[in-house]
């Protein structure tokens, strides 16, 4: 339909011509024709269909960028991750059936009732960044991994060591040991716009070096599938096909720098349908560089709980506090000692900007508090009692110190190994306890596995320090030397972790 649009368009065009109808139209006709001479189209065709085929293709070339640079630059940094994981299988205690048995004539559990071991091969996508060989990837590419390798574009395979990894951005770094590798140079995410052309490099389907086109749909998206409870998302949507595989490529500009990691595929299927998230440059280069300089990732606190002021909050909550117009974060809470409150911020102050960077959203908001570390000094502006006000804060780590935290400084949810939640309310008063974290799910490493604590589990006490709440356990820095909690049945338990 657009075609027909088009020609008939150029056909009438040439006849406005050809009729001295109106400058314009030659103009306008004249300067297409000699883009095609210039591009080496020969236009003296007589045919007026033929002309306004060649004014249409013309034309088309001057409004689409050239995306070659880009792609043929960027494709020699992207590498194939192949992850090795040792998953266990057999023995009674598991329980399940498992059809590789039955395939190769063996009987359920190989003939013991102990668990075995066998390697699991998945795979994924990576950037290099430095020429000595450091490469970024996402974390659930790597995760529970036992060994890494490396495929470079131009064949050569490498084995990788795992630097660090942040599972809240969902973001790892990896390195070879290799000189003079190509690289991709970063660009700035903040500074892309809304229908700007990106193109996306991965192995989806293990088909190495596949490059997508596409545009930047939208940004500062949150989806809430990092699965984990200090989940920093900010996504950058775009258009461009990415498959399973293609995570942990390059989401690249037109001019060949990277603007994000592509991390997550929305979709009802689990492979392409439309649309693709990407982890933002700007948060991908803090990860990075903490993750070299200090071997953790710096994240800093502004100590408050707050709300997006949408037609929903406004709706809901608008007539009773006072507030009719949307946009800006409302401050629903303050903690104790936290920067926000040594600052001067209070509950009730409307967060309109960090930085002069407008906020109107929780994503957002993480991705500007995910550029800074522990000591960053900000300025919030907020509004107050009708009239608008700069607050500078400097920010806190997330034991409410103003340190940099170090090597050494405990990841105590990393370190537990699980996934975790507040014990309700009502839980709490069938267990006549007076807080808690409740043990959600049980991951393969961790201390939780190793001391056999079953999902369902409530820590009362790390370290024999009262554990109340999610957020005072994820305080604890210290190195976790033993555990107590209460399953729902009521039975008390203790673990003492022996290394």
């Amino acid at each position: 339909m657009k075609k027909t649009a088009l020609l008939f368009f150029g056909s009438v065009l040439v006849s406005a011509v050809a009729g001295s109808v109106t400058a314009w139209g030659v103009d306008k006709y004249l300067s297409h024709e000699t883009v095609a001479r210039n591009r080496g189209v020969d236009v003296s065709w007589s045919d007026p269909e033929q002309q306004a085929g060649t004014h249409f293709t013309a034309y088309q070339a001057e409004q689409y960028p050239d995306l070659t640079y880009a792609a043929e630059n960027a494709v020699k940094a992207v590498v194939n991750i192949e992850a090795i994981r040792e998953v266990q299988y057999g023995g009674r205690s598991y329980g399940s059936y498992d059809p590789f048995y039955e395939f190769f004539g063996m009987p359920y559990g190989g003939g013991s009732g102990e668990p075995q071991t066998r390697e699991q091969r998945a795979g994924g996508s990576g950037v290099i960044i430095s020429a000595d060989g450091y490469i970024v990837t996402n974390n659930h590419v790597v995760e529970e991994s036992t060994k890494l390798k490396v495929k470079l574009n131009d064949g050569r395979t490498f084995d990788a060591r795992l630097v660090g990894t942040d599972p809240t951005a969902d973001v790892a770094l990896i390195k070879v040991e290799a000189d003079d590798l190509p690289t991709i140079p970063f660009g700035k995410s903040d500074d892309l716009r809304l229908g700007e052309w990106v193109l996306a490099i991965g192995s989806p389907f293990d088909l190495q070096s596949t490059i997508t086109a596409g545009i930047v749909s939208a940004k500062a998206r949150q989806l809430g599938v990092i699965p984990n409870e200090m989940r920093v998302e900010s996504f950058i949507q775009t258009d461009a096909a990415v498959n399973p595989g293609n995570s942990g490529g390059a989401l690249v500009n037109t001019r060949g720098e990277l603007v994000g990691i592509n991390t997550v595929i929305k979709s009802s299927t689990g492979t392409y349908m439309g649309y693709s998230f990407a982890v933002p440059e700007s948060i991908v280069r803090k990860v990075v560089v903490d993750l070299k300089e200090y071997g953790v990732v710096q994240r800093a606190m502004l100590g408050i709980s707050y709300r997006a002021i949408d037609d929903r909050f406004i709706e809901s909550e608008g007539k009773e506090l006072g507030i009719e117009q949307t946009g800006g974060l409302y401050v629903a809470s303050v903690v104790n000692d936290s920067a926000a409150a040594e600052a001067g911020i209070r509950k009730g102050d409307i967060i309109t900007a960090i930085d002069g960077a407008k906020t109107d959203d929780a994503s957002t908001m993480m991705e500007k508090m995910a550029q800074h570390r522990p000591n960053d000094k900000i300025t919030v502006t907020v509004k107050r009692n009708g009239s608008t006000k700069d607050i500078e804060v400097t920010l806190k780590n997330r034991v409410g110190k103003n340190e940099l935290m170090t090597r050494e400084s405990v990841d105590v949810t990393a370190a537990l190994g699980g996934k975790f939640a507040d014990a309700g309310k009502k839980l709490c008063d069938k267990l006549e306890i007076r807080g808690g974290v409740q043990v959600i799910d049980v991951k393969r490493g961790g201390l939780l596995e190793r001391a056999r604590v079953r999902e369902g589990f409530v820590i009362t006490h790390i370290n024999d320090r009262p554990v109340k709440s999610l957020a005072e356990m994820e305080r604890i820095t210290d190195k976790i030397t033993n555990i107590d909690g209460i399953y729902p049945d009521g039975r008390t338990s203790s673990f003492v972790i022996v290394e």
